[in-house]
């Protein structure tokens, strides 16, 4: 059995979320998305119903983060950017389930996202 650490989040448009981690894969091949990483979130804003969000990480902007920072990224990064990328949904989404539960991470908001965090 797989004990998951619930965390919790307030957001901006009044919600408290409570959520966790589920694991990372790589996007189905026929996926929209692909070439990219699936981050897989299970969130809930009632204690009650649960469901997954998931955070696409393209391998282009991961590409680009790379070329313009002469480094790669390692995992915890882009785990990070992931992450910030759910945030901001919450931040910014009234109805994260009807609404939101697949979310992409640009090469701005990538750039963005780390450099919020100090990440060069």
């Amino acid at each position: 059995m797989t004990v998951r650490r619930l965390k919790t989040y307030a957001g901006a448009q009044g919600y408290v979320y409570q959520y966790y981690f589920v694991g990372k894969r790589a996007a189905l091949a026929d996926d929209s998305e692909a070439p990219a990483t699936e981050f897989v979130f299970d969130v809930t804003s009632d204690r009650k119903l649960t469901y997954a969000v998931s955070v696409f990480l393209p391998q282009a902007a991961v590409a680009a983060w790379a070329a313009a920072h002469r480094r790669p990224l390692n995992e915890a990064e882009q785990y990070a950017a992931a992450k910030l990328r759910l945030f901001r949904a919450f931040d910014e989404i009234e109805d994260m389930k009807a609404h939101s539960r697949r979310l992409t991470i640009d090469s701005a908001l990538l750039e963005e996202a780390l450099a919020s965090l100090g990440v060069e």
